[in-house]
């Protein structure tokens, strides 16, 4: 089952990180060289880089919740689409971004890369 496979309880830790608005355990998730990417920007960043990124978004969205999460095992990773849900703090609107990730992990168990994709358009309703 899906649920209980080791690539998929690492995306439950970031997503509970990312719902808890606390990267700590990110690094417990990652290895240290880990990239991640963002289909947006094109950048590619460090775990340290990344963990920043979830506190801001913590500070701009509340009632932060991964719903529709479709999980697909592969060989040396795991795909995930979901849809972030939560509440703009500014303007107190409902905010929903898609997004899908593309997980890769090394013989240590450790995220080696995450490519996230996602919605730019839906993307600028977080930040504003």
């Amino acid at each position: 089952m899906n649920d209980r496979h080791p690539y998929v309880q690492l995306l439950d830790r970031i997503i509970a990180a990312a719902q808890a608005g606390d990267p700590a355990d990110l690094f417990n998730v990652y290895a240290p060289d880990a990239v991640i990417w963002h289909n947006h920007d094109g950048v590619e960043q460090t775990v340290e880089q990344n963990a920043k990124v979830l506190r801001r978004i913590s500070e701009r969205v509340t009632d932060r919740e991964y719903t529709d999460r479709r999980i697909q095992l592969f060989e040396g990773g795991v795909v995930q689409q979901h849809v972030l849900r939560g509440t703009n703090v500014r303007t107190g609107e409902p905010v929903t971004l898609h997004a899908c990730v593309v997980v890769t992990v090394g013989e240590d168990g450790l995220i080696q890369r995450l490519d996230e994709y996602i919605d730019s358009a839906e993307a600028t309703r977080f930040s504003s």
